[in-house]
């Protein structure tokens, strides 16, 4: 059996794994770095480097080819790296300088198509649901972000955007976005867009995690940002349902851990899909934060 390889490039650390292969995806060594990004985007690639080689160390395997998960995605006509909120990755050909680099064959998907993949291949979805044909894996945290599996693969999409849901509009003139536009799904629940909003009522800054036990003792402005995030969830999730109508929605993220989401949350998808019933299965993730890494070396 051939060993699989996965990287997970985030904004403040990067994270390697190598396991046995696909049908027993046994650890056999995993490394985590810090990402060191102000130090720009050549360190970057240096500090892959660096966990390629600690990796290949400990492992004993010398791949030809390394799956990547990056924030962000790979334009296919331009083939640099866009919409990623690590600013100093847009506009990169890190694909083929990661491939000189590391005189590799590189794959690259945006870091919720590699949570979906892993979701589904090693994760709750799996120990679910048999065979789905569609699933849709969810990131609500830090950034809200999706990547959409059909038949096993994951969607890229002709302009390398394939779901990304966290950008589209749900609160007309709601404040601005990094990518340009007012109101995105990402200004509106993400875990700092709450936290904004709940300070924006109070004037305290507390962090979600604060705010939700706030909303378990029933403070008042606790219990609006909850609202605020149920309802937005809501109109945003049923969106992707009666574009893709997936079998099953897996959530994963910080915010992956709030009860009300797989309650409230689905009453309010109901108000706003396009069908009598409900009948979507909308789950909890089971990876943690090795979902990335996992994702990334089934590519």
């Amino acid at each position: 059996m051939t060993m699989i390889w996965g990287i997970d490039l985030g904004g403040t650390k990067i994270e390697g794994v190598v396991l046995e292969s696909i049908e027993n995806p046994k650890e056999i060594s995993r490394i985590r770095i810090k990402t060191e990004a102000e130090k720009g985007y050549n360190h970057v690639l240096n500090r892959i480097k660096d966990l390629v080689s600690q990796l290949k160390k400990d492992s004993g395997d010398n791949p030809n080819k390394i799956g990547i998960g990056t924030p962000g995605t790979i334009d296919p006509e331009t083939q640099l790296l866009k919409n990623s909120n690590s600013v100093n990755l847009n506009h990169q050909p890190i694909k083929k300088d990661l491939e000189n680099i590391l005189n590799l064959e590189i794959i690259i998907e945006n870091d919720a198509n590699c949570f979906a993949l892993a979701e589904t291949h090693f994760g709750s979805v799996k120990e679910t649901i048999k065979n789905p044909k569609v699933v849709f894996g969810v990131i609500m945290g830090t950034g809200v972000g999706g990547g959409v599996v059909v038949d096993g693969k994951s969607i890229f999409g002709h302009q390398g955007i394939g779901g990304e849901w966290g950008h589209n509009v749900v609160e007309e003139n709601g404040k601005k976005c990094y990518c340009g536009k007012r109101g995105c799904v990402e200004t509106v629940i993400s875990g700092p867009a709450l936290e904004k909003y709940f300070s924006e009522l109070t004037g305290k800054e507390l962090t979600l995690d604060k705010i939700y036990l706030l909303f378990k003792e029933n403070d008042s402005a606790a219990v609006k940002t909850i609202d605020r995030l149920l309802n937005y969830y809501g109109k945003g999730i049923a969106t992707v349902i009666n574009i893709i109508d997936p079998d099953i929605i897996v959530i994963g993220g910080g915010l992956s851990h709030i009860e009300e989401l797989y309650k409230e949350g689905l009453e309010n998808i109901k108000k706003f899909v396009f069908n009598p019933t409900f009948k979507t299965k909308i789950i909890k993730p089971k990876l943690g934060d090795s979902a990335g890494v996992y994702g990334a070396a089934f590519l």
